[in-house]
């Protein structure tokens, strides 16, 4: 008759208790993997995506406020339609890791600080002069010149560059190519140009906002670059 050898009660508690030390590492292991603290947030000075999302939320808004602070017949739907836009925006920011609720109210306020220039020496003061004689007799006082043209609104020609110095963003809006705008009325045409990709769209200003030109998500969609919310470089031009 064959003989089954058995194991002694040592070795089986040898045993059990490397089992139990190998399991007590994996679960060491998985929680150590599940309590890891998720990155920080970007904020929009260390993102253009975010830059570009937190600048959509403050035209947004402002635009929201101004509505409340003077309010007409159509406020009301205005702001329901805005609230819905902002509520996408902040999606979009925690989708793109950046802080969600970050707005910047105005683009040109955004822009990475340039330091500051080195003061200039004093100069020496001038010795007073003697004393001139009288003065002709004044001449008729001219008009004052024309402010230039280039930021003037409603008031520029068709095929004049306006908004000059403005970046571009989104304004989240859905449907067919268009923008928003606070300086032109509805019914204005406006050229937009990307000047980082060439890529350019004309669209109609359909409604107000809180800046020169905003687009909605199909307009931008025509001249963005993959993954941006900001156009720095733009050029746009009042076509009619």
């Amino acid at each position: 008759m064959s003989r089954r050898r058995t194991l002694g009660t040592k070795k089986k508690i040898a045993l059990l208790l490397s089992a139990a030390t190998v399991a007590g590492g994996g679960a060491f292991v998985m929680a150590s993997t599940s309590n890891a603290s998720p990155p920080a947030p970007k904020s929009a000075s260390e993102s253009t995506v975010c830059l570009g999302l937190a600048t959509a939320l403050g035209n947004n808004q402002k635009f929201i406020a101004d509505q409340r602070a003077n309010p007409d017949a159509q406020s009301e739907a205005r702001i329901a339609n805005r609230e819905a836009v902002v509520a996408e925006i902040k999606r979009k920011q925690e989708a793109s890791g950046c802080a969600v609720g970050e707005s910047a109210q105005d683009s040109q306020t955004a822009q990475p600080s340039q330091p500051a220039q080195p003061s200039q020496p004093a100069q020496p003061s001038q010795p007073a002069q003697s004393a001139q004689p009288p003065a002709a007799s004044a001449q008729p006082s001219q008009p004052a010149a024309s402010a230039p043209a280039g930021n003037g609104g409603g008031a520029a020609a068709s095929g004049q560059q306006v908004c000059n110095g403005s970046t571009v963003t989104l304004s989240g809006e859905g449907g067919a190519p268009a923008a928003s705008s606070n300086q032109f009325p509805a019914g204005t045409k406006l050229k937009v140009t990307n000047l980082d990709n060439n890529k350019s769209t004309t669209v109609e200003v359909t409604s107000v906002s809180g800046s020169c030109a905003l687009l909605n998500n199909a307009a931008f969609e025509q001249v963005r670059e993959p993954g941006k919310f900001l156009i720095r470089r733009a050029l746009i031009e009042k076509v009619g």
